[in-house]
């Protein structure tokens, strides 16, 4: 049977709302996007959810559940009592898989702000099956990484496939504004998936792999992202963007959980603008030996022991209000038909990328799951945010989370 036509007492639960990512989740419900819903804050401490509840102006009333994500007991006890589950609660690679199992097993949809690709591609077959038995949506990566590079994809190609009626076969995302920084899980992400690569090597090919999150299939060999080069499309200097490994990955699993609308020849980039002319030489130069000069010392016990102790946040530290409000960000598309039509698109939005946008992109997924995409849209499985919810989530994330979609050409 089903278990997702089991009556439950809460629409959406929030796992790991002590955490500051998880603190701004709470607050964007209670600021109005949980307006209707019944929803929860859980974690190990409810001495710690009771002062994130006062501190985001919550009702007394607001239910606190404590669950530990080492306990699959507790795990499971949590997980079947919400329609959706959101959890912020990374490293996921090191605290994320009793959680997501459970989801899978109960038919508990998920969504989670995931940029670990190895992970990802471990989980993705053990999760299948039981999720598809039980009709859990299982959704990774509804933050920063990778939403507005998954969708902005998939905006332009269904803008494409309506214009040209055909899909295009080259796209190139390239960031042109990113005030704001990426959250300290983000980095915290990082680090734990170089220990892993410390303890298997082969996982670093997992990271290369444009298709290692599309089992079963590989496509045409992608762009070459690790140097400078210059856009002629862009009218700029280009440098390597340190998210492409894993949005890079999510797109082309989204055309492939689509089933291959863009094409089996699709190819897909993305890189940093940098500016044209020398200066703009210069500094994309710059940053492709900065990404390799980073990727060499990561690889070292000593100098990840050093970003822990002295640049990653503590927990729950973050940017203030006045700085995830003064950041924003904008990232351009284009692309080229089989016939060298092309179009363009940028997706903009509000606030920092890694907290305040973040916060609210995947409150709107999760949203999305409970209310709009219903399973009789999205059988249970493991998908994309874009391939799960498609473009009734870009519109929400324009109607409620400060983000713009727009054609260009």
């Amino acid at each position: 049977m089903n278990s997702k036509n089991t009556e439950r007492p809460f629409d959406l639960i929030v796992f790991g709302a002590s955490g500051f990512t998880g603190r701004l989740i709470a607050e964007t419900l209670q600021n109005g996007a949980g307006d209707g819903l019944k929803w929860a804050l859980a974690g190990r401490s409810l001495a710690k959810l009771s002062e994130v509840r006062a501190l985001i102006g919550a009702a007394d009333g607001l239910p606190l559940i404590a669950a530990d994500a080492n306990d699959s007991a507790s795990m499971a006890q949590l997980v079947g009592q919400t329609r959706v589950l959101i959890s912020t609660v990374g490293p996921y690679q090191l605290h994320g898989e009793k959680l997501v199992l459970a989801c899978a097993e109960t038919g508990t949809d998920y969504v989670d702000l995931c940029g670990e690709p190895g992970w990802m591609q471990q989980m993705i077959p053990r999760l299948a099956a039981p999720a598809q038995t039980s009709g859990a949506r299982i959704v990774f990566s509804c933050g920063f990484d990778s939403i507005p590079f998954e969708l902005g994809v998939l905006f332009l190609q269904d803008a494409a496939l309506r214009r040209f009626g055909k899909p295009l076969q080259r796209v190139r995302g390239r960031v042109r504004v990113m005030k704001g920084g990426m959250s300290g899980g983000t980095v915290a992400s990082a680090l734990a998936t170089f220990e892993q690569i410390g303890r298997n090597p082969a996982l670093q090919r997992v990271l290369t792999d444009p298709f290692a999150l599309t089992p079963g299939f590989r496509g045409p060999e992608q762009p070459e992202g690790d140097s400078a080069t210059y856009d002629l499309q862009a009218g700029s200097w280009t440098g390597p963007f340190i998210m492409a490994p894993i949005n890079t990955k999510n797109v082309h699993r989204s055309n492939a959980l689509l089933g291959h609308p863009w094409g089996q020849d699709f190819e897909y980039d993305e890189r940093m603008l940098t500016g044209d002319g020398p200066r703009g030489e210069k500094r994309a130069r710059a940053m492709a030996r900065n990404a390799r000069i980073q990727n060499v010392l990561l690889g070292f016990g000593p100098a990840r022991a050093l970003l822990r102790r002295f640049f990653l946040p503590k927990p729950g530290q973050g940017p203030s209000l006045q700085q995830r409000e003064a950041g924003r960000y904008e990232i351009l598309f284009s692309g080229e038909t089989d016939d060298r039509q092309a179009l363009s698109a940028s997706v903009c939005g509000d606030r920092d990328p890694g907290y305040g946008s973040t916060s609210k992109m995947i409150v709107q997924a999760a949203i999305c799951l409970a209310k709009e995409c219903s399973s009789a849209v999205t059988a249970g499985g493991v998908w994309t945010p874009g391939a799960a919810m498609g473009m009734t989530l870009v519109q929400r994330l324009q109607t409620h989370a400060g983000m713009r979609f727009e054609i260009g050409n």
